[in-house]
């Protein structure tokens, strides 16, 4: 399904590694493996000369254990990246000289045994999720709200995959119009209004952020099936129409509060506390 949950961010001792499921396994992002093992202050230059090298000492063309998959980049946009699965990575990873080597070999066929136990039991997937933020230090309360919004996220794309939805951009116009309508602001803005680059921008929503995505999205579905919507125009239609059932809900409960719900507060810092903290804007 394309959708933001198959696009994920692993970490490995800090450093984040960009991955995408493709054809039911876990394909990893080569540049940011470089970027870990090498602290190269330009890995794509690093990975072009090192398919020289490879070429030229071995004769094997690195590039033919990847595919091209497309990635969020820092830019906020996704571009087809050089990704390779676990069984090409652990290829690449030998010609790296890297002490870093081994425990990446390690942590990366953790990684993949959890995938496939994923597929037996996708309960297990959830379970994960919500112990990564718990290691973060995100609170249980906005754990909580975070698991059950990416429910009903993927419940909404799984309608829009059903009614004409055919790609990734259909999906970015859609959420778009949800967006827009709920809060005035598109992905985009908001992740400019919060101060992020590559973060999700949901991962740094207050609750009432949540709440109100979570309405708007869950509007949209249920609007979808009342009218048996087709076509990206019409779930163009009813995303705006969803949105904006949230977005009325958002300016009653701001009238009442005299402030924005919309917020420019991140987890990109968290203190002890876990309570959100205002990232200052110039």
């Amino acid at each position: 399904m394309p959708d933001q949950k198959d696009h994920h961010i692993a970490i490995f001792r800090g450093k984040e590694i960009r991955k995408a499921i493709h054809k039911n396994e876990w394909w990893f992002s080569v540049v940011d493996v470089i970027e870990v093992l090498t602290n190269s202050v330009n890995p794509r230059d690093y990975w072009y000369k090192m398919k020289i090298r490879v070429k030229d000492e071995d004769g094997i063309e690195l590039s033919t254990l990847c595919r091209q998959l497309k990635l969020m980049s820092s830019d906020g946009k996704k571009y087809e990246t050089d990704c390779a699965n676990t069984e090409g990575i652990f290829r690449i990873i030998q010609s790296i000289p890297s002490p870093k080597a081994e425990p990446f070999k390690r942590w990366l066929a953790k990684v993949g045994y959890e995938r496939i136990q994923e597929i037996e039991d996708p309960e297990l997937a959830t379970k994960r999720t919500r112990a990564l933020y718990k290691a973060k230090g995100y609170p249980d309360d906005w754990i909580e709200k975070r698991m059950r919004g990416i429910a009903i996220r993927e419940e909404l794309t799984g309608e829009w995959e059903k009614r004409g939805a055919e790609n990734k951009r259909d999906y970015a116009i859609l959420t778009a119009e949800i967006s827009e309508a709920t809060f005035g602001l598109k992905p985009n803005e908001h992740k400019k209004l919060k101060g992020l680059e590559r973060e999700n921008l949901r991962d740094h929503m207050n609750d009432f952020e949540l709440i109100f995505s979570m309405l708007g999205e869950r509007s949209t579905t249920e609007i979808h099936r009342n009218e048996n919507s087709k076509g990206v125009k019409k779930l163009k239609k009813d995303a705006a129409a969803g949105g904006r059932i949230a977005g009325n809900a958002r300016h009653e409960l701001e009238k009442k509060l005299g402030r924005s719900v919309v917020s420019k507060e991140n987890y990109l810092q968290k203190p002890k506390s876990n309570k959100l903290i205002e990232k200052k804007h110039e």
